[in-house]
This record gives C-alpha cells, sequence and structure tokens, in this order.
C-alpha cells in the first residue's frame, strides 16, 4: 500500500488522529510518510491545519494542503464564496502521486465525508480515490447511528469499485454506553467493513512522544498495528 485514501462517516469524528495514528506507526517501523488535505476550510492563514496537526503528533512527516478556505464549509461552498479556484480530485490525484513517488505511505485525508463536493462539477474525494486506484479507509463513530452511517458510506465505495481498507473508531469513549459495545460486535456484519482500530477519546491531547509510543496499539496489523478487536 502507497496511498492511502482517509474519509469519515462525517465530520469531527476523529479523521485527522486516525491519519496521525497511522502515520505514526508507519514512521515507527522506518517508512518515510507524507499526509496530503486536498481542502481545509475553516481556518485563518497562519492556523495549524490537519496536515500539520499530523505532523506533530506523528513526528517525522512531510505535511501538504493544497488549499485553504476561510469559512467552515464542504470545500466547493467554500472556495465559491472566497472567489478562489476549488480543488478538483485530478489536482488531488496529481499531487498524491508525486508524493508517493517519494514516501513509501501517502495519506490523503478528505474533508468531512466520502461525497462532500471539492467542486462545482460535483468532483468528490471518492472521485480522487477512482483516479488513483487506492484502497479508502473509514472512520467512524462509535455510538448509536454508526452502523447506518458506515454502511452507507461503505455502499458508496462498492458501487464505485473502489475496495475498503476497513474502518477504524475515531474515538472510542473511555466508558462506552451499551449501543457502543454492541456496535463494536455487530460493525463487520451491519456494514460490509471490518473494523480495524480504534483510537480512544482524547488521544489527539495526548503529549506528541505519548501519541506515537501508543498509536500501534490502536489499530489492527494491516495498518502496522497490533490492535485486536
Amino acid at each position: 500500500m502507497t496511498i492511502l485514501v482517509v474519509t469519515g462517516t462525517g465530520t469531527e469524528i476523529g479523521k485527522t488522529v486516525v491519519t496521525a495514528a497511522v502515520a505514526a506507526a508507519a514512521t515507527a517501523q522506518g517508512r518515510s510518510v507524507a499526509v496530503l488535505k486536498p481542502a481545509q476550510t475553516g481556518l485563518a492563514p497562519g492556523e495549524r491545519g490537519d496536515a500539520q496537526e499530523v505532523e506533530r503528533l506523528a513526528g517525522a512527516v512531510t505535511a501538504v494542503e493544497l488549499a485553504r478556505f476561510p469559512e467552515p464549509l464542504a470545500p466547493a461552498t467554500a472556495a465559491r464564496r472566497a472567489g478562489m479556484v476549488p480543488v478538483r480530485p485530478g489536482d488531488v490525484a496529481e499531487a498524491a502521486e508525486k508524493l508517493a513517488a517519494e514516501h513509501d505511505l501517502v495519506l490523503v485525508e478528505g474533508a468531512g465525508g466520502l461525497l462532500v463536493r471539492f467542486d462545482e462539477e460535483g468532483g468528490t474525494l471518492a472521485d480522487a480515490a477512482r483516479l488513483l486506484s487506492v484502497p479508502v479507509l473509514v472512520v467512524a463513530q462509535a455510538g448509536l447511528g454508526t452502523l447506518n452511517a458506515t454502511a452507507l458510506t461503505v455502499e458508496a465505495l462498492t458501487v464505485r469499485g473502489l475496495e475498503c481498507a476497513g474502518a477504524v473508531i475515531g474515538s472510542w469513549p473511555t466508558a462506552p454506553d451499551l449501543a457502543a459495545r454492541c456496535n463494536l460486535e455487530d460493525f463487520p456484519g451491519a456494514t460490509g467493513a471490518s473494523l480495524v482500530g480504534a483510537a480512544p477519546e482524547g488521544a489527539g491531547s495526548l503529549a506528541p512522544m505519548d501519541f506515537r509510543a501508543r498509536a500501534a496499539s490502536w489499530l489492527a496489523p494491516g495498518l502496522g498495528g497490533i490492535w485486536v478487536r
């Protein structure tokens, strides 16, 4: 696996933390890693974006951001309102391939979910993944409703001929409720995706050295970790 696309079933569910964990696990194995954020929204120039947060947590990675739009909206809407050129799937694929020529692993972290629009033509992260012909890792919530949201995302991948690399829970609660505990058991059968990791609640607040030391324990062997459900 040279390029891996990371998407989610929604916003604010732990995509950046999971991306950082995969990056940290890979660098611990001696692999060179780049993280690509096609479109960062809702931040002013100079503020730390998702790619820079992955770099902070994971350590020695190459962090690349293609475009930044000031309002916290879908990339297509944010670009239009700012009067800026949008990022298109072809731009994402080209940037990822260039990074892959110089790195062992490239992680492409999307904005929001799989079908969030990048441009006015309706281009999405799924279109970028299709151009690259690479697998997509899905980051999901732990609680009620996550099985349906994850199943819909996996179905969208399947109809586009894309491989699902599995699902990772982006924030596993310290005190999981009944729904979360049941979801852990029901995930594969209900969603069609193998559960390949779970990052603990608050992982992004750990000191970087602690994060790097623990990252592999949150990910299954297929992602370079030692996690077992």
